[in-house]
């Protein structure tokens, strides 16, 4: 007999066997699903989940009733039918235990996607308090996805669908509510929105890492990140921010004793390894839970963080829409985002801007890619506030969009956009693709917020005429043989031109000279 392991009495033996092996594992969803949640109409959507390796699963709902098998992993997954606007229906899964869903309405799902503007909350746009008492509207279902950056994909995250109400809204993607209210009150049909927008988040964080790598092109952006991973110490930042905070706070009880002004206090540090920056994190810990999820399309609000990469981002942007696309499985959904707004001080004198080329990206990629458009928000920004507070006016632009290209209403929803120019003398004459409707000139006889250069690609601020058809013609004193328009090119110009819907006229230039983020393809 081992004294050191003395005999177990039997009764003792089937006890340990019994807590040794493992428990059948439930059936589960991914919190994608749930009560409340609102399914896309009109189309085949995907169920899936987890249980025991080979075990039946049923999912019925408004008479349906689909079986699957688990696989050896536990993953399973059904196909719905169509379904037509409406409800509540009662979604029940069943294995070896239930899952009851009540209160599933079936309508339009998007996704409201992007970094801090598209994040920000009803509760503090300028339209907010009108907004939040007027939001009891059981019809739009809300969820949001906690900020989850890491390079291992995700398969769940930790989230509920929620009835707005004033409660429910007010935390809410400002832009995502302020959209799908306007879908709701035109179509009359339940709204889904699901917001997973991370603020300040970089696009390329949104895409796998995996297609990131097939490009040479991004090669240098990942061995940047490759490296920050090896060298990255997060618990010397910390001791180093304890110093500098023990520093701060010994100069403020000083500055206050001799009655000067406290200095700023250190800022704690961010683990950038999980943030929203690094390539691949978004798109594992945020986006891909949600991948596969019945939806009619998305809306998306970034780019401030590429902002210095703009030249980068005219193939960085098409790459994440396409990557999307194809993980979704849905074909080519409609995507539209909010291009950049004015933002920083007002520039006395014609020059390069990141953010101009930022818009400008966007815009080529609204002409790369089917079923994009933009939403131009040039009169929207603030100087002083990268993050404006009206965010009814990019809402109902994108809206715009929504409803005439994927609802068929008959309502103007594109922004002017620029066509040709021929030099005549002096002078350049710009066409415009008006799109059916008149372009105005708000507030001055005139437009405001042209440039043009000659050979010598140094712009001047130029005088400008609005021609009966549609046509602007634009000249300076100062160019004598001009070669190049320039409108509204700035971080924060002064324009003014519009079509008679009141959409600003897009951004552009007519010369393709290098511009101020060429070759800039890091952080």
């Amino acid at each position: 007999m081992n004294r050191l392991f003395p005999r177990v009495p039997r009764w003792c033996v089937c006890i340990i066997a019994v807590v040794a092996t493992p428990l059948s594992a439930e059936v589960r969803l991914p919190s994608i699903f749930g009560s409340h949640m609102v399914l896309q109409r009109d189309q085949a959507n995907r169920v899936w989940g987890w249980a025991d390796p080979n075990e039946t699963v049923t999912v019925q709902i408004a008479g349906q009733q689909h079986k699957a098998q688990a696989d050896a992993q536990g993953n399973w997954q059904v196909q719905l039918e169509p379904l037509p606007a409406g409800g509540p229906h009662r979604m029940v899964v069943q294995a070896t235990n239930k899952i009851v869903f009540d209160d599933v309405l079936v309508g339009e799902v998007w996704i409201c996607s992007g970094q801090s503007n598209m994040a920000f909350p009803v509760s503090r746009s300028y339209t907010g308090e009108l907004a939040i008492a007027s939001a009891n509207i059981p019809q739009i279902r809300l969820i949001s996805v906690p900020q989850v950056g890491t390079q291992e994909p995700q398969k769940d995250f930790k989230g509920t669908w929620q009835v707005c109400t004033p409660k429910t809204v007010a935390n809410f993607s400002a832009v995502g509510f302020y959209f799908g209210r306007q879908l709701h009150r035109t179509l009359g049909v339940p709204i889904g929105l699901i917001d997973n927008a991370w603020g300040g988040s970089a696009a390329e964080a949104w895409i796998n890492r995996e297609r990131l790598e097939a490009d040479p092109r991004y090669a240098p952006l990942l061995a940047q990140w490759d490296q920050l991973a090896q060298t990255f110490d997060m618990e010397k930042a910390q001791a180093n921010y304890q110093k500098r905070l023990q520093a701060w706070q010994q100069q403020t009880r000083a500055a206050r004793k001799a009655g000067k002004p406290v200095p700023r206090r250190p800022r704690a540090p961010r683990n950038p390894l999980t943030g929203q920056h690094r390539p691949g994190n978004l798109y594992n810990g945020v986006l891909k839970p949600t991948i596969g999820y019945g939806i009619r399309g998305a809306i998306w609000y970034q780019g401030e963080s590429n902002a210095s990469r703009a030249a980068q981002y005219r193939h960085l942007f098409p790459l994440m829409i396409q990557a999307w696309r194809e993980d979704w499985g849905q074909g080519p959904f409609p995507f539209y985002w909010v291009q950049l707004a004015d933002y920083r001080p007002e520039a006395k004198e014609p020059g390069d801007s990141s953010w101009a080329e930022l818009r400008e990206a966007q815009t080529m990629t609204m002409h790369q890619l089917e079923n994009t458009g933009q939403a131009v928000i040039i009169d929207v920004g603030e100087g002083r506030d990268i993050h404006p507070r009206n965010k009814l006016t990019p809402a109902l632009r994108l809206a715009r969009w929504a409803l005439a290209r994927d609802y068929g209403l008959d309502i103007n929803y594109r922004s002017p956009e620029y066509r040709s120019m021929e030099i005549e003398g002096n002078r350049i004459r710009i066409t415009f693709d008006t799109f059916g409707s008149k372009l105005y000139a708000f507030d001055t006889p005139e437009p405001v917020g042209f440039t043009i250069a000659g050979a010598d690609r140094k712009f001047h601020w130029a005088e400008a005429k609005l021609e009966k058809n549609n046509e602007v013609v634009v000249w300076s004193d100062q160019v004598a043989k001009p070669v190049a328009v320039r409108y509204a090119w700035a971080d924060n110009p002064v324009c003014n031109l519009y079509n008679a819907a009141g959409l600003p006229v897009t951004p552009f230039r007519t010369d393709d000279w290098p511009g101020m983020t060429d070759g800039k393809d890091v952080r």
